[in-house]
């Protein structure tokens, strides 16, 4: 058996910045540390920092006053910005900087008189967060029939933003419908799609031209890693997503020369390592190797709370 990682694969630069955050707050506040929702779509990180003292709530009114607050990377509507403020609750924002900049973009366009469509789906973190930050309504569309279905005269002067976990090629056949049904459309250039969603799924595409099965690490509720799979099984080849190595079925390495390994944006690398350790108990002769592909080196800065010297009370 031969094992192919793909790459670039698991961590983002949004997601290292958000578990960084966690890390360093628990490291140099006294208080508790509280976070609101999964600080990243993944068990595994979210019960390593709870070992390490974080505390997970759903909603601000389970933090107790004063404790440090750190929101996740997928975003918070304002208002929930606002009742922090108005509790004086020492917030830590961890909202990927790609995230904020789609916020920025769609106050952008509201602020020109535009009707705002926002691709993505709903009741994930990141677009209920994008609703509350922009600023004015906001019309959700999934797929080309939303856009069908949106009911707007057609001189109305629309602009759209994109879910970050989306990439170009999923969101390419929604964007024809809206220019297709109307003729005054805006939207972020292509460099503006966040390019670790598009680096994956690239990498997965290309992984399909040699793998006789794909498998990726990474959370049932992460949606580029969902994505992931959806993409490997519309190669033509038989893909699963797996939490970790303890999901991995033996059945589905039957008959199999050539197994297709990668990772979501939220999925940590030794979770990867896991999976190979147990293909080695498979095939203790497999060999492993790595993709040509894009070399990632983007880093994001902490927020201003942070950047100080190491052990400095903030």
């Amino acid at each position: 058996m031969r094992v192919v990682l793909a790459q670039p694969r698991g961590f983002c630069a949004g997601v290292v910045r958000a578990i960084e955050i966690v890390e360093q707050a628990l490291d140099r506040y006294e208080e508790p540390v509280y976070v609101r929702h999964e600080i990243v779509h993944n068990r595994h990180v979210v019960e390593k920092l709870r070992h390490k003292g974080a505390h997970f709530v759903e909603e601000l009114d389970e933090i107790p006053d004063g404790a440090v607050t750190v929101l996740s990377a997928h975003g918070a509507p304002q208002k929930v910005i606002d009742d922090a403020a108005s509790r004086n609750l020492p917030v830590l924002d961890a909202t990927c900087p790609l995230v904020t900049k789609v916020h920025m973009q769609g106050r952008r366009y509201i602020s020109q008189g535009r009707t705002l469509v926002l691709i993505g789906h709903a009741g994930h973190p990141e677009v209920e967060g994008t609703i509350g930050q922009v600023g004015g309504p906001v019309r959700l569309v999934s797929s080309p029939l939303d856009v069908s279905a949106l009911d707007l005269p057609e001189d109305t002067k629309i602009a759209y933003v994109t879910q970050t976990t989306l990439s170009i090629d999923d969101t390419r056949s929604i964007i024809a419908a809206l220019h297709e049904k109307f003729p005054d459309v805006m939207g972020p250039n292509t460099s503006d799609i966040c390019y670790a969603t598009q680096n994956r799924q690239t990498a997965v595409r290309e992984l399909c031209k040699i793998a006789d099965i794909v498998l990726v690490v990474g959370a049932k509720n992460s949606s580029n890693s969902n994505r992931l799979q959806e993409i490997g099984r519309e190669c033509g080849v038989p893909s699963y997503l797996i939490a970790d190595a303890s999901e991995l079925e033996t059945a589905w390495l039957a008959h199999k020369e050539v197994v297709g390994l990668t990772a979501g944006a939220s999925a940590p690398e030794e979770l990867v390592l896991e999976v190979i350790e147990k293909l080695r108990q498979f095939d203790s002769a497999l060999e492993l190797t790595e993709m040509e592909g894009k070399k990632e080196n983007i880093a994001f800065r902490l927020p201003a709370q942070l950047r100080v010297s190491i052990g400095e009370k903030v």
